[in-house]
This record gives C-alpha cells, structure tokens and sequence, in this order.
C-alpha cells in the first residue's frame, strides 16, 4: 500500500468535513422537528417512540438533505469570501 498524497489528503479532507456538516444541519432538523411533536401535540400516553415514527418519515428525510445541502453550500461561499 502507497500513503495517500497530499491532494488525497485534502480531497478526504473537505469530504469528511462536508460529511459532517451536511450530517449535523440534519441533526438540528429533527431536533427541532421532535421538539415540535412534544410541544404542539403533546397528548396524554405520546411516548418518544410515537414521536420518532411521526418525524423519520421519507418526506421529512427529502426536506433534510435539501435544507443540508442548501447550507453547506451557503456555508462553503461566505468561507470562501473570507
């Protein structure tokens, strides 16, 4: 096996860092989603479980990665401008 080079290093790099930026903007839209469910119906008996499958549906997941990839892209130009 060959050590990555340089360009493979920073190439891996901005992936990882993507990752976890994409990664972490979807963090906060379901917080803030499960937030929402025990706030605006917060019915006798609602567990976490009934909220978890109320919130992971695959719209919300399509709404996420749109709203994810929107912010790293703004995120990725006002670096840039720097």
């Amino acid at each position: 096996m060959h050590p990555l080079s340089q360009k493979d290093r920073r190439l891996l790099a901005r992936f990882r860092r993507a990752l976890i930026e994409v990664a972490f903007i979807i963090f906060l839209f379901y917080s803030n989603l499960l937030m929402g469910e025990f706030t605006r119906a917060n019915g006798q008996g609602k567990t976490l479980i009934y909220a978890l499958r109320d919130i992971f549906t695959v719209a919300n997941f399509t709404i996420a990665m749109i709203a994810a990839l929107i912010g790293y892209v703004v995120f990725e130009s006002l670096r840039k401008k720097q």
